[in-house]
């Protein structure tokens, strides 16, 4: 028998018995499935943390009063970073972005203040409204919908004015351009200077089409200073990616000088940049990845198990069919090649099944969390994994198929 015909046995073997082969492949599907999907998380979320949170694209750094992965650890912790860092100020701001040359842009931002938004008779409740310095449009590369950024001046003079993401308009101004329009934050009135161009959700919530932000001297006018809740924090954008890190050590030579820190005093503060987040993220991550994926292939084995098992009983119910094609001329390679083309087939229908079901599961996590990375080598590794799984639990059935004696299974019953 050529290949071919070998393949038309098998499948007719699986159709046979449809319920029996669907029951066998479910520990295959369920195993592929969940690896698959498991694998896609990962990746969209390795590129989510890679594209959204470090923006390594801008090649951007953050200075923070607290040392988020390490402050954070414990209350004495908490407490012994706040009684040592103190709190960054707008004049830190003004003397580092007077002094640094290796960075083109230094921000200043405010942590959001949740209020009510109003326009009309329509209410939106706990909206985060930031305060920042304009040129945050050119660090973080923000699109814009329609209208513009605030400007330089209008931040001096602390004019009344705000940038809103798309969904604050979409509700307040659902038939009409929103900018121009008038808004009222906390009972306060502001114009709409420009709509934010759609982000995306992040882990479920789209935090960025759902925020205003305005120029941070007018967000300290209306809410108060930037200490405790309202903290501050200053993001620089180097000249040059080649000169990332050389701006990174400037902009912490200026601030120890400007803070009066000797040299064997370490930083009252934190630098966050892409290469620590990302380290961050492999450290947490990368234990939970490892069982995440090692779990689910547990099911891949248990899988394999029972296809052994359906196959040694395949081997015992079609004993007499063994029996009559060695009668025949078939020689054991040929008995061997039919049962182990049988297992590798059963095994990757589950395998294809399991794809097809792990895409389903990858576009609704798509939809409703963060996008996922369906990527084509987790699909081919799947493939060949499931195929491999076949092959190692079809060998031993087909082996004991292939010694058959051919006297002793013609007289089988």
């Amino acid at each position: 028998m050529n290949l071919y015909e070998t393949l038309k046995v098998a499948l007719r073997a699986v159709w046979a018995h449809k319920l029996r082969s669907f029951l066998t492949l479910l520990g295959m599907i369920i195993g592929v499935t969940a690896v698959v999907v498991i694998v896609a998380l990962i990746q969209g979320f390795n590129a989510y943390v890679d594209e959204k949170i470090a923006n390594i694209g801008s090649k951007s750094y953050s200075i923070f009063r607290f040392d988020f992965f390490n402050d954070f650890k414990d209350t004495d912790t908490l407490a012994a970073a706040q009684r040592r860092k103190p709190e960054l100020t707008l004049e830190e701001y003004e003397y580092l972005r007077a002094r640094l040359q290796l960075t083109e842009h230094l921000g200043a931002r405010v942590a959001p203040t949740s209020v009510q938004v109003k326009r009309g008779g329509e209410a939106l409740e706990a909206i985060p409204v930031w305060g920042a310095t304009p040129n945050f449009v050119e660090i973080e590369q923000t699109d814009i919908a329609e209208g513009r950024y605030f400007s330089e001046m209008e931040n001096e003079v602390g004019a009344r004015v705000a940038f809103i993401g798309a969904d604050i308009a979409a509700k307040l101004f659902p038939y009409e351009s929103a900018v121009g329009k008038e808004i009222y934050i906390r009972g306060v009135p502001f114009r709409v200077v420009g709509v934010q161009a759609r982000f995306g959700f992040t882990f479920g919530r789209p935090p960025v089409d759902t925020s205003i932000t305005i120029p941070i001297r007018t967000y300290i006018r209306t809410f108060g200073p930037p200490v405790r809740n309202r903290w501050l924090s200053f993001t620089g954008k180097a000249v040059s990616d080649e000169l990332f890190n050389d701006a990174v050590e400037e902009a912490r030579a200026a601030l120890r000088l400007r803070r009066g820190l000797r040299a064997d005093e370490e930083d009252n503060f934190s630098i966050i940049t892409p290469e620590i987040i990302i380290s961050a993220r492999d450290r947490i991550f990368g234990p939970i990845f490892i069982v995440a994926i090692a779990v689910p292939s547990i099911a891949l084995v248990v899988g394999g198990i029972v296809i052994m098992n359906i196959m040694l009983v395949s081997v015992t119910e079609r004993t007499r069919e063994i029996g009559i094609r060695k009668a025949v001329g078939a020689r054991r390679s040929d008995i061997l090649k039919q049962f182990l083309v049988e297992a590798v087939t059963l095994s990757a229908i589950g395998g294809i099944i399991g794809i097809g079901l792990a895409w389903l599961l990858s576009q609704a996590v798509s939809i409703y969390f963060f996008q996922t990375r369906l990527s084509l080598l987790a699909v081919s590794v799947a493939i060949l994994v499931s195929g491999g799984v076949g092959i190692a639990a079809g060998i031993f059935p087909a082996w004991r198929a292939a010694r058959l004696d051919p006297i002793e299974s013609l007289r089988a019953d």
